[in-house]
């Protein structure tokens, strides 16, 4: 009778920790939350674009300043205290959740589009508890078309609710590798 091989060592691979899909996700959230907030300081505190009139960027681009009091479009719009409170609590409750779902994930995808999201809810969420509406400033238009105003968190909220959707598509309807 032959010996069975000895049982081989399974050590994480260095570096494997720093790439892992919970730490990729977290410095995703990390870096689209304060790329959003230094765009934010810089235009209200340094730039003052609240006292600028419109400013052209391009043929299609422009810095306005809006506040707003809604969700995306401006929907649910409202001016009481306990409205914009409610507003950044669900947004900050939508982000734990997400960050739950973010410690289970095991797809890199998964994890950067989660970091997205939560990055864009948290520092949208600062700006109501702060301003007590969020800060947009970017106007893309064609002719006398103009889309919403929006921001820097809320391209990534879209950008990462667009890659979930792919995900899923793409990689089995939302499964967790």
């Amino acid at each position: 009778m032959t010996a069975a091989p000895p049982a081989k060592e399974t050590r994480p691979v260095r570096g494997a920790v720093l790439f892992h899909p919970l730490w990729l996700g977290l410095g995703t959230a990390l870096v689209a939350g304060g790329v959003d907030r230094l765009s934010k300081w810089w235009l209200l505190d340094v730039f003052g674009l609240p006292g600028h009139p419109p400013v052209r960027l391009g043929p299609v681009t422009n810095l306005v300043m809006v506040w707003n009091r809604g969700v995306s479009f401006g929907l649910f719009a409202g001016d009481a205290a306990w409205h914009r409170m409610l507003l950044a609590a669900f947004a900050v409750v939508v982000a734990a959740i997400l960050a739950v779902v973010l410690l289970r994930t095991r797809s890199t995808w998964t994890a950067i589009a989660l970091g997205l999201v939560i990055g864009g809810a948290v520092s949208n969420a600062w700006d109501r508890f702060a301003y007590g509406a969020v800060a947009d400033f970017i106007d893309f238009h064609i002719g006398g078309y103009h889309w919403y105003v929006f921001n820097v968190a809320d391209a990534a909220i879209t950008v990462g609710a667009g890659l979930l959707i792919v995900d899923g598509l793409f990689r089995g309807g939302g499964q967790h590798r």
